[in-house]
């Protein structure tokens, strides 16, 4: 929850709602000293939170003395949320409720390049046999949450120039889904719904956190100050296009040469032992030879994390995290990976950038897209001026 300053929340029951995302149960007492308004103010502010079953009675809680005094707490069970994530080869869909808990889901291998119509066509019949499933309608999904394969510029829900999604340039993914379910639709990239899934779940207390995907594509997603930074136009933390000092001539599907996607990514590496003659045909069989201690493919892999650090160590410099978290299924090479970008990034980071800076393996693995998904939707939904909408529309 963010900081509570006193006198902060003015006349807003979105404001004020804000103090109950701690998921602690309050009195009203309590609230008038955290927000600075007079216990009338307080009860005018609440009543259409309770109306709306945004806030419910909680166990009554004994008083120093006296009768015990009634308690409010955050329904995290009012309403439901949608998570969807798409891969390149699969999707899942889920419901989860305002804690992040998710209550169902369902995975299939579903292939993006089908195209949105195919696509979304199935996530919207599967939200509504979700939704249906738990004895919900449509009407208690608030926000829908999804992440796609690709750029996408983030105020317009729109992928941008996405390589691997034919037919998904420009479409309007919101406008889509709204012609099924009234809900607010947010849509990401799927590096940075990740992030988003990664904090919540293993680092919840940390603010300033890079996680880094290292799979058939490299990108990172950055939360700073606590909130997921997307730039101008949606596109910060696409590191897979920097240059790299080993990238030499080498040439990357965005038409430059030299990237760190095109020199350190699953493909480029399998392509390079390919060529020294192991018989390695996609990532399965890449990690499974480190695990078989094959030198070749332990090296390289080694040389990937460090081409890695090299672009993380001016990250770092840029941003300062307390943490690195390294996932995609590269990191399932563990500390082999992991060592190389270490060793770049501690020899090259300003002491005070770094001394108490921790790059790890995701704790998540690849639930983090899902679990990110939820918590976009759930940002938005339990966000200020979100709250102070739904009490304006239920007093009109």
């Amino acid at each position: 929850m963010a900081e509570i300053n006193r006198g902060n929340f003015g006349l807003s029951s979105g404001r004020l709602f804000q103090i109950f995302r701690d998921g602690q149960p309050h009195t009203k007492a309590e609230l008038a000293e955290l927000s600075g308004l007079a216990r009338s103010t307080i009860s005018l502010r609440l009543d259409p939170l309770i109306s709306l079953g945004m806030i419910a009675p909680a166990a009554e809680s004994s008083s120093t003395g006296g009768r015990p005094s009634s308690q409010l707490v955050l329904n995290e069970n009012a309403y439901v949320v949608a998570g969807v994530d798409f891969g390149a080869s699969h999707a899942v869909a889920s419901l989860a409720n305002f804690s992040g808990k998710i209550l169902v889901s369902i995975e299939t291998k579903r292939q993006i390049s089908d195209g949105p119509e195919v696509c979304l066509r199935w996530m919207i019949a599967e939200l509504k046999h979700l939704l249906a499933g738990q004895g919900l309608t449509s009407d208690q999904l608030l926000a829908i949450g999804i992440g796609l394969p690709g750029p996408v510029e983030h105020s317009t829900g729109k992928p941008a120039s996405p390589p691997i999604m034919m037919g998904w340039d420009g479409f309007d993914v919101p406008a889509r889904v709204n012609q099924e379910f009234n809900a607010k639709v947010l849509v990401d990239n799927d590096v940075n719904v990740m992030a988003l899934g990664e904090r919540h779940v293993a680092y919840p207390d940390v603010d300033h956190l890079i996680f880094l995907k290292a799979a058939t594509g490299i990108g990172s997603g950055i939360i700073s100050g606590g909130l997921l930074q997307r730039g101008a136009q949606g596109t910060a933390g696409d590191i897979g296009h920097v240059r790299v000092s080993s990238g030499g001539d080498v040439s990357c599907h965005c038409g430059n040469f030299g990237c760190l996607e095109a020199v350190a990514s699953a493909p480029a590496i399998i392509k390079k032992l390919v060529s020294e003659g192991l018989p390695i045909r996609n990532t399965s069989d890449l990690i499974d030879a480190t695990r078989r201690a094959k030198v070749e493919a332990i090296q390289a892999i080694r040389q990937a994390g460090r081409d890695i650090g090299e672009v993380l160590s001016t990250c770092v410099s840029l941003i300062n995290p307390a943490v690195i978290v390294i996932g995609g299924s590269l990191s399932s090479a563990g500390e082999h990976l992991i060592a190389g970008v270490r060793e770049v990034v501690y020899a090259r980071s300003m002491p005070l950038a770094s001394e108490n800076l921790s790059i790890v393996q995701s704790k998540v693995g690849r639930e983090g897209g899902i679990i990110g998904a939820n918590v976009l939707a759930i940002e938005h939904v339990l966000a200020s001026d979100t709250i102070d909408q739904m009490v304006e529309r239920s007093i009109d």
